[in-house]
């Protein structure tokens, strides 16, 4: 009897998680549109161009689920949020997912009830500073004044760094990266702290890019990525997969140029697979059978995202080093769509 109880119970659970999972894929459906939070503004990730029309590398991510779900990657609406603002807009439902420069973390995966959703960079906190300081080495900053970014990962990883080599230094608190940039040019602190890419980004934003250097120190791991709420299985699944869609392209040659004539079957049934001639992935998503196609017509595989936004022959002048493909000596990897 107390068995019959017991898997009564789980059955119960699971129904209701069942039908929980459902809700934000459903809402998303039903008011046309994707909300995606993204950072304040972020040159090459994340920011509005000159017609007010937002850009960049996690904002395409935003758009090639836009496609996924509407077929339109214009289909998505942006909220911009910082540091501290993020985790409650997400949280709150204010947005439906989060796609901006945040670290996959461990208390923020299981205390604070998040769900990542992959990685779409790998990156680590470096420091950067005015060449006229004549600094080459972090571990030269004792004493310095140093930017950093509040509500961050960047705040308990550079206490540890400068802890770890009985060196001091003197916060000077932020909250987004316009004021950081401000802060910094205006002399405010020596040095600026935060994910090396975000220092690529701000740097190539500057008068005189070049008399700023990023030092050769990366601190920590930072894999960044898309996120979602805990319990939302179903929802996640999309965001997830949508991403994994993306780097799976560029993996098997599938372009934003070619991916109309592939949708069309080729002899390679992975690249059926993912593009809907053959299986029903996108039917398992609870999407049509060409979700991956659209996404990849949003702004091209992970490969081509890269490089209009943030690549070596940008502004922002990034390599793909970790973020290559494992072919290539990258820790770019998906799962395989089967």
């Amino acid at each position: 009897m107390k068995k019959t109880v017991f898997f009564g119970a789980l059955t119960a659970a699971g129904l209701a998680a069942g039908m929980a999972s459902a809700a934000t894929l459903d809402d998303v459906k039903a008011k046309g549109f994707l909300q995606c939070g993204v950072t304040t503004g972020l040159v090459g990730f994340a920011a509005p161009d000159a017609n007010g029309e937002w850009t960049g590398f996690d904002v395409g991510v935003c758009r090639a689920v836009a496609a996924a779900i509407f077929g339109d990657p214009t289909a998505v609406k942006f909220t911009p949020t910082t540091g501290k603002t993020r985790f409650t807009a997400l949280a709150s439902g204010e947005v439906d997912m989060l796609a901006r420069n945040t670290t996959w973390t461990f208390s923020r995966d299981v205390d604070l009830k998040f769900e990542f959703n992959g990685v779409n960079y790998y990156d680590g906190q470096g420091f950067m500073i005015p060449k006229n300081l004549g600094v080459t080495s972090a571990k030269e900053l004792d004493g310095a004044t140093v930017c950093i970014q509040t509500g961050t990962t960047t705040e308990l990883n550079l206490a540890d760094f400068f802890r770890k080599n009985n060196i001091s230094y003197e916060p000077v608190p932020i909250e987004t990266n316009a004021e950081g940039n401000q802060q910094y040019l205006a002399g405010a602190c020596d040095a600026y702290t935060t994910d090396a890419s975000g220092l690529a980004s701000t740097r190539a934003t500057f008068e005189n890019p070049q008399d700023h250097v990023i030092l050769p120190e990366i601190i920590s791991k930072e894999p960044l990525g898309p996120l979602v709420r805990h319990g939302d299985h179903e929802w996640g699944d999309v965001v997830r997969w949508t991403l994994n869609a993306l780097i799976a392209a560029e993996e098997l040659g599938v372009t934003s140029a070619n991916v109309d004539e592939l949708a069309k079957g080729t002899n390679n049934p992975e690249v059926n697979r993912l593009l809907g001639t053959e299986g029903n992935l996108g039917e398992m998503l609870g999407l049509s059978g060409d979700w991956a196609v659209n996404a990849i017509k949003a702004g091209g595989n992970y490969g081509e995202l890269f490089e209009t936004h943030i690549g070596e022959n940008t502004p922002i002048g990034l390599a793909r080093g970790l973020n290559a493909q494992w072919t290539d000596g990258g820790l770019l990897y998906s799962p395989p769509f089967r």
